[in-house]
């Protein structure tokens, strides 16, 4: 598995998140790659790192899921990976501290690229669905808690996120009530 590290919206490489490209074996008969392993992950990182939950969605063209994250002492690091159809992925830097505050990368996660998205603690994640019944499986290293739940706007006029809706014919994307009513990231909890 090659790893690369992705550059943000302001041409700066962002410390943590990495795009994982697995080996693909395809022939006549389909395709075999290893979509996750434990050691080769660690290797990466230098560090175990522990998932403690799965996720699937499911979601028609137009759909926009985030800008998500969880606040301390809950936070989540997610590996993404799209396994039909097509993504928009973004991650957002939100650690106040950080020399690329706000700064933002994206990348297409798709059922012929097959690659993986890892976005650390730290960062808020959401994606478009660029295709009808675009299926997205990501791994967390911590639990769901409604408590430590946050979001920011998908439209943040400080992150400047370039949304590729017109590649899809829509002008505005489809949104749960959470995601239309989410804060910006001025009045939004972030990490230190």
């Amino acid at each position: 598995m090659d790893t690369k590290k992705l550059i943000s919206n302001k041409g700066n490489f962002l410390e943590g998140p990495l795009l994982l490209k697995p080996n693909i074996y395809a022939d006549s008969r389909g395709f075999f790659y290893e979509s996750w392993n434990q050691m080769s992950f660690d290797d990466h990182f230098g560090e175990n790192v522990t998932f403690s939950q799965d996720n699937h969605s499911s979601s028609i063209t137009g759909v926009l899921r985030g800008l998500h994250y969880q606040v301390n002492p809950k936070p989540q690091g997610k590996l993404v990976r799209c396994t039909k159809g097509s993504i928009y992925d973004v991650a957002v830097d939100i650690r106040k501290t950080s020399s690329t505050f706000k700064e933002w990368i994206n990348i297409t996660l798709s059922e012929k690229n097959k690659y993986v998205f890892w976005i650390p603690v730290g960062f808020a994640h959401g994606f478009l669905s660029l295709e009808e019944n675009s299926e997205v499986l990501y791994k967390a290293t911590g639990n769901w808690s409604k408590h430590h739940d946050r979001s920011i706007r998908w439209n943040d006029p400080s992150l400047d996120i370039n949304w590729p809706l017109e590649k899809i014919n829509f002008q505005r994307p489809l949104l749960s009530e959470k995601d239309n009513n989410a804060p910006f990231l001025k009045d939004a909890e972030i990490f230190e």
